[in-house]
């Protein structure tokens, strides 16, 4: 396996010389850093993060917690922080947890193991006490963890009450809101208040459906199919995108013609290939961009002060 003195001599450089490239210090020419990064990248050297870290030195790390990359929002989500760290310099390590507490937990204890700089997360999962012992630097998206872990989110209840302001506006009366059901803290069930609270300024009456978060898609299909034929809402909104594109499915089996539905999160993926669905869009680029921003500043300034809540604008996609 080859070491820094490995480069070194490739390189034609000092041990010294390679560190400083490796650890950005000093004033180096832009032709001696090149020389380094080919010798690195012909011997396939890469630096010990963790004894950099050991060393008092940044480990150009971040962790990321996630329930499902499978998810297209959350997929697009992944993308556009990695790609906003990258540009500053870090490195992503991508943790999947399934909605699993045990899972996460593990997760998060080999992060912390490996000395990361910093955590972004958007956890699902009730009690996970690390999060409250932890002195990293850590945002969480759409969630509650603890006192002192600034949230970023989207305008959750606007886009509740933008929501059912469209299917009214179709002209619904019967509007019905399909959920996944969740018992942590989390600004996301703003939407359900956003719901009620227009309904109610309506006069109009609720009619609420949960979805079990651990419920197989066939038991999500036959749970929505039996809401629909039992209810016979004419419009539904729906907390996700792909809840909604189930609905519309559903609905067509079942010849509801007159059925609208919207849904929420607006991915690129759901605008491309499913243009007609109209969906409350989060902008994901913009989140993005402020929880690197939030995270690069509580790790280089441990003093940093940042706010308990960040909430940025939705918009309609009819």
């Amino acid at each position: 396996m080859a070491n820094l003195k490995d480069v070194a001599k490739i390189a034609g450089v000092t041990p010294t010389t390679v560190s400083r490239v490796i650890n950005m210090r000093g004033s180096l020419s832009q032709k001696t850093i090149d020389r380094v990064h080919a010798a690195m990248r012909e011997l396939n050297y890469q630096p010990n993060a963790m004894a950099r870290s050991l060393q008092g030195k940044k480990s150009q790390l971040i962790g990321l917690i996630f329930p499902s990359v499978a998810n297209p929002f959350y997929g697009e989500m992944i993308h556009a922080i990695e790609s906003k760290l990258f540009s500053h310099g870090y490195k992503a390590i991508l943790c999947d947890s399934e909605n699993d507490p045990i899972k996460e937990r593990e997760y998060l204890t080999m992060l912390m193991a490996n000395q990361v700089d910093g955590i972004i997360t958007s956890s699902h999962n009730k009690q996970i006490k690390e999060y409250e012992n932890n002195t990293l630097a850590i945002v969480a998206f759409d969630r509650y963890l603890a006192d002192g872990i600034p949230i970023v989110s989207s305008d959750n209840l606007v886009g509740g009450r933008l929501a059912t302001s469209h299917l009214y506006a179709q002209g619904c009366q019967t509007i019905a809101m399909i959920a996944g059901s969740s018992d942590t803290k989390s600004p996301t069930q703003n939407r359900l208040l956003g719901y009620r609270d227009m309904l109610s300024e309506l006069k109009i009456p609720t009619l609420i459906h949960y979805l079990r978060r651990e419920s197989s898609m066939n038991q999500k299909r036959q749970s929505i199919r039996d809401f629909l034929v039992t209810q016979q809402p004419d419009g539904v909104f729906c907390t996700d995108d792909l809840t909604a594109v189930m609905v519309k499915d559903i609905a067509l089996d079942l010849k509801l013609d007159n059925i609208k539905v919207i849904g929420y999160d607006g991915t690129q993926v759901i605008q491309t290939f499913i243009p007609s669905l109209s969906t409350i869009v989060q902008p994901i680029e913009e989140l993005a961009v402020l929880m690197v921003d939030i995270l690069l500043k509580k790790i280089d300034d441990p003093n940093f002060k940042a706010k308990a809540d960040y909430i940025l604008p939705i918009t309609l996609k009819k």
